[in-house]
């Protein structure tokens, strides 16, 4: 097999169906772009949970009267449920705070609302018990040992605090896989139309070189390579346009949650870490794609 007329066959029918080609790799970069994408918010996902989880606690907040008669927290009740929490499987730490440190606190994150400061008083916030488990996940199983116990009033776990913001990430990844679907089938489609004219435009040349012993399967071989460098064009198409909406879009709109540390940064390196992903589908797709056209409509 001549490797430089199958390359030649490759560049001639790129070049013979130059609009269906470039809407081709258009329509295949879109789609894997669009996957990177969303493997992007899955790295932010991973990321945002392992920032926060490592800083989750339980608040185990003590009743009224406790939090009032017991500030050093020095009493039968408080001691042994602080004992208890300390000893627990489950705990790593346990902090206590008491009323007085609660207010404190109230007043140093509120300090801009005076206002709201002015109202609040510290027999509004109870003491509490601060506890990180060596398992965040294992919430459910200290409330339910803990939440009957003699001076606990309620037990609050700050993973509620987040789970509406993996529940917007989760939507949003799933709408973008979601596009990227609807946008991969149209490539599908377009790269087994292209194929097919490309076929149908050679089917004359194709077939005298059936005539004198070509193969089929080297006669088939350029219109499958055309399909697989039009998808090796487009993941590079594709990585390309998400390093400049990484570094036009994403970094500005990012720029404050990353500065306060709301929200992990997504770097280049996480764009470089998917990006062997999308080439990889690219040229798979393309070439399996090809590959069934070529066996299911190309009888040459």
């Amino acid at each position: 097999m001549r490797a430089s007329f199958v390359f030649s066959e490759v560049i001639t029918g790129l070049r013979r169906n130059i609009t269906m080609t470039i809407a081709m790799i258009l329509t295949t970069a879109i789609s894997l772009g669009l996957l990177g994408g969303g493997l992007l918010i899955v790295r932010l996902i991973d990321k945002v949970q392992n920032q926060y989880y490592d800083k989750l606690q339980v608040g185990v907040t003590l009743s009224g009267d406790l939090s009032a008669n017991d500030k050093e927290c020095a009493q039968d009740i408080c001691s042994a449920l602080r004992k208890s929490l300390s000893e627990s499987p489950l705990v790593d730490t346990v902090t206590y705070e008491s009323r007085d440190k609660a207010f404190a606190r109230f007043k140093e994150i509120y300090a801009t609302n005076r206002d709201l400061v002015e109202i609040v008083r510290p027999e509004s916030l109870p003491a509490s018990f601060r506890v990180k488990l060596k398992d965040p996940t294992r919430f459910d199983a200290l409330a339910k040992e803990y939440k009957d116990k003699p001076g606990v009033a309620k037990i609050n776990d700050q993973r509620a605090l987040i789970d509406q913001l993996f529940a917007f990430f989760d939507g949003l990844r799933n709408g973008v896989f979601f596009i990227a679907l609807l946008q991969a089938l149209a490539a599908l489609l377009l790269i087994s139309n292209t194929i097919q004219v490309s076929a149908f435009t050679r089917r004359t040349e194709v077939g005298i070189m059936r005539l004198v012993g070509a193969t089929r399967w080297y006669t088939q071989l350029p219109f499958l390579i055309e399909a697989v460098v039009a998808g090796v064009i487009g993941s590079i198409l594709a990585v390309t346009g998400l390093a400049i909406l990484k570094t036009t879009v994403v970094d500005p709109m990012m720029a404050e949650p990353v500065k306060n540390a709301v929200l992990p940064p997504i770097g280049m390196g996480d764009v470089l870490y998917v990006s062997p992903w999308l080439f990889l589908v690219g040229v798979v797709i393309s070439a399996v794609t090809g590959y069934v056209t070529l066996r299911l409509y190309v009888r040459q």
